[in-house]
């Protein structure tokens, strides 16, 4: 008798789209030009599509004039701001690379993402906050400081041309910070010596095949890795997330994640404009009262998110005060999401048919989504199946052997979405994707008859406790039940004794209390006694990412740090 084994392949009754993003969106534009493209409300700004179009053309037009072309790489160091859509779709229109920059990034890491990706076109904001992105640019380019004629020249970034600030507040009017800084206006004026048959014949030239975006790991361990996406990867995973959506032409957006990010880029900007949605824009960076605002001024009927911008929604103090009666729908992901917390967005957010999204940015980046479909429980407790025209497998961690049905084991995925490689790293390349197509995630999960995967946590996260396996998002899931409990994060330290421990880090909900001791009588009788956390640490905040992904390797540093513990116990 054959056991059987964890492979799912979905066909799909909508074949792929076979056209470039420009392509796809010029019949767009044709079918909904007086729709709501994109509502900026920090910049109190909105564009049907018709205007969106015009306004792309001419960005792209000034891209050209300034001596870019297809497949030069183009960054963006910015917040959420329609220029950051412009620049998308405008580096599209013409084929160049998009490089989206993590606006959290400091001088170090900008000058990593600049010089793997081989940049020659940089698009700023000057400043947010904290981060004074002009002034990291003059440290890391001290040429900036002097007139540039012709093309910049950078000793230490040699494929660099041009740098080009913009104030989101007032793009035309945006100051030169030193003399070396290109400004929006001029990229404008650029544009006037290229005809729209010039800009025509380039987008006709172009390939759906052609690598049109770089996106960089999350980088939650090590250096990220520069991801290069091409037209067919990121319209055909944004149509399709779309079409799993129920999404059209009457829906709008809102859209909280950060734009640089594949959540943000694909699977909000884009899922939006390829099928004649709008986009709303609630502010430059997350803020959880802007989301509730822009979801009751703009009558949204989705929202997307990680778990943590959700529960930030649902804890703030004025959540009753808003009307969230117009949402529909909406993607959380990023991050597990727990059945509990999706209950709550469920009832409490209107969002009835709120689905759960997984996959990485190598993969474009949705593998798996749930259906409004699905039962409760498939909804809760899985990320659902994999999108259509995709494989999946779930493959044992040693043998790379296909596991039967239900067992755990890495999650894997092949088909059209799957990047082509890490910028100039064929061996990192090779380490992911194998001889046959196939991206090895380093997520571990099961897989059932009917394709529906659960995630039991990251390969790496795995804790080994004496030799027995525990995966910190069963344990995750569980603690969250607990009624005091706001959000948590389970994971392994040394142990001199047992190799590893289990640890936990806990907030509660606001004006709630709890001690140690209480958590883990909680779990006893409930969970295996080698899964109930040795060590609870109650506090207020995590180390995260920009995009809301839990640090883990941060939380184990500082927990070995204030243990007095080695790292190899």
């Amino acid at each position: 008798m054959t056991t059987a084994k964890s492979y799912f392949h979905r066909g799909g009754d909508i074949p792929l789209l076979g056209a470039t993003i420009p392509e796809h969106f010029s019949d767009i534009v044709e079918r909904y030009p007086d729709q709501d493209a994109v509502v900026s409300l920090p910049q109190n700004r909105r564009l049907t599509y018709r205007q969106l179009a015009d306004a792309v053309d001419e960005i792209a037009r000034g891209l050209l004039g300034c001596g870019f072309s297809k497949g030069d790489r183009i960054g963006v160091w910015s917040t959420d701001n329609l220029e950051w859509l412009l620049l998308q779709m405008a580096t599209a229109r013409i084929g160049a690379v998009l490089v989206n920059i993590n606006p959290a990034y400091r001088a170090r890491e900008l000058a990593y993402a600049l010089e793997r990706s081989e940049v020659h076109g940089v698009f700023t904001i000057p400043a947010f906050r904290s981060s004074d992105y002009v002034g990291m640019l003059v440290e890391l380019i001290p040429e900036l400081k002097q007139p540039v004629e012709g093309d910049l020249q950078s000793k230490t970034l040699p494929h660099l041309r041009r740098v080009i600030v913009y104030d989101a507040a007032d793009p035309l009017n945006t100051a030169r910070p030193q003399a070396g800084f290109g400004v929006w206006s001029e990229v404008l004026s650029a544009g006037d010596k290229i005809s729209n048959e010039e800009l025509d014949a380039i987008t006709a030239s172009l390939d759906r095949d052609d690598p049109i975006n770089i996106q960089y790991t999350s980088g939650t361990t090590g250096f990220p890795k520069a991801v290069v996406l091409s037209h067919h990867n990121i319209l055909n995973n944004a149509y399709f997330a779309a079409q799993a959506m129920h999404f059209g032409e009457q829906d709008r957006l809102c859209v909280p994640v950060p734009f640089y990010h594949c959540f943000g880029m694909v699977l909000a900007n884009l899922l939006c404009l390829s099928v004649g949605a709008c986009i709303v824009i609630p502010s430059e960076h997350f803020d959880a009262l802007a989301v509730l605002h822009a979801i009751e001024a703009e009558r949204c009927t989705a929202v997307h998110g990680v778990p943590t911008m959700f529960i930030a929604e649902l804890e703030h103090p004025d959540f009753a005060n808003y009307d969230l009666s117009s949402l529909r729908t909406g993607i959380m992901a990023g991050a597990p999401c727990p059945p509990p917390l999706m209950k709550r967005v469920m009832e409490d957010m209107n969002c009835r048919e709120i689905l759960i999204g997984y996959g990485e940015t190598e993969a474009s980046p949705l593998t798996h989504l749930t259906t409004r479909d699905d039962s409760i429980e498939r909804r809760t407790e899985t990320v659902g199946r994999n999108l259509p025209h995709q494989e999946a497998k779930v493959v044992d961690t040693e043998s790379g052997a296909t596991v039967p049905l239900n067992e755990i084991g890495e999650i894997c995925f092949r088909g059209y979405h799957i990047m082509s490689e890490y910028y100039g790293q064929p061996d990192k390349t090779a380490e992911t994707i194998d001889k046959n197509g196939w991206l090895y995630s380093g997520d571990l999960g099961t897989m059932d008859a009917e394709g529906y995967v659960r995630i039991t946590g990251r390969r790496k996260e795995m804790i080994i406790r004496g030799g027995e396996n525990i995966y910190p998002a069963e344990i995750e899931q569980f603690l969250f039940s607990h009624p005091k409990v706001a959000q948590v994060a389970v994971f392994g330290i040394p142990d001199e004794r047992y190799g590893e421990v289990v640890m936990a880090w806990i907030q509660l909900h606001q004006g709630e209390s709890a001690t140690e001791a209480q958590m883990q009588e909680y779990c006893k009788g409930q969970i295996a006694h080698f899964k109930i956390p040795r060590h609870i640490w109650f506090v207020d905040e995590f180390p995260m990412t920009v995009t809301g992904k839990l640090q883990k390797f941060r939380m184990r540093e500082m927990a070995v740090e204030k243990l007095g513990l080695s790292a190899e116990g």
